[in-house]
């Protein structure tokens, strides 16, 4: 699963190569709006009359892509250190299939460290079932669930939630590296 989740990221660090270069943060609004310029981005990559690219960057995926990516200073993750330093690598790497292959399982390693940061906490052994288990007919059935506690226990965690205050994350955000221009793709 992870090889494959590597291998669209690697799609999409090759297809958005360049697209920070083309982003463009108009302040004038009490909140900064990211402005993507489409037309720059498919005349400096040559791709103008590419039916497929235009269409995924009219796409509402990919303005939720540019809203959530776009703003300068945010938390980094593998995708913006893919579009930034590995350009050159993927580019070497076209046409030898045993560098990508390679490419990819790293990636992969990195996407299963990233979301299994204490490997040998994540997984845990279940017991085999004892030989016979399934023979055994003293199994008592499963109790009738109290619809006034349920609802007792709900109202309690909602009490609970909004006298709490929000939960934040961690993470540490950092001014999110450009990479090369659009121009060097060609």
């Amino acid at each position: 699963d992870k090889e494959v989740r590597a291998i669209f990221l690697r799609l999409f660090a090759q297809l958005f190569q360049g697209y920070r270069s083309c982003l463009q943060l108009i302040r004038i609004h009490a909140e900064p709006v990211i402005h993507f310029h489409k037309a720059a981005f498919l005349g400096q990559r040559g791709l103008i009359e590419n039916d497929f690219l235009t269409k995924v960057l009219n796409g509402m995926a990919f303005a939720g892509f540019v809203s959530e990516r776009g703003p300068p200073f945010r938390t980094c993750d593998l995708f913006d250190e893919l579009v930034a330093f590995e350009v050159e690598r993927i580019k070497a790497e076209e046409g030898n299939p045993p560098k990508i292959i390679k490419h990819v399982r790293e990636l992969a390693e990195q996407l299963f460290k990233n979301e299994n940061p204490n490997p040998h906490i994540a997984f845990q052994k279940v017991p085999r079932p004892t030989e016979g288990s399934h023979l055994r007919v003293h199994i008592l059935p499963f109790p009738r669930i109290n619809e006034g506690r349920v609802q007792e226990l709900l109202q309690e965690g909602l009490a609970r939630s909004q006298g709490a205050p929000p939960a934040a994350r961690g993470d540490k955000k950092c001014v999110v590296p450009a990479g090369p221009p659009v121009g060097t793709f060609i």
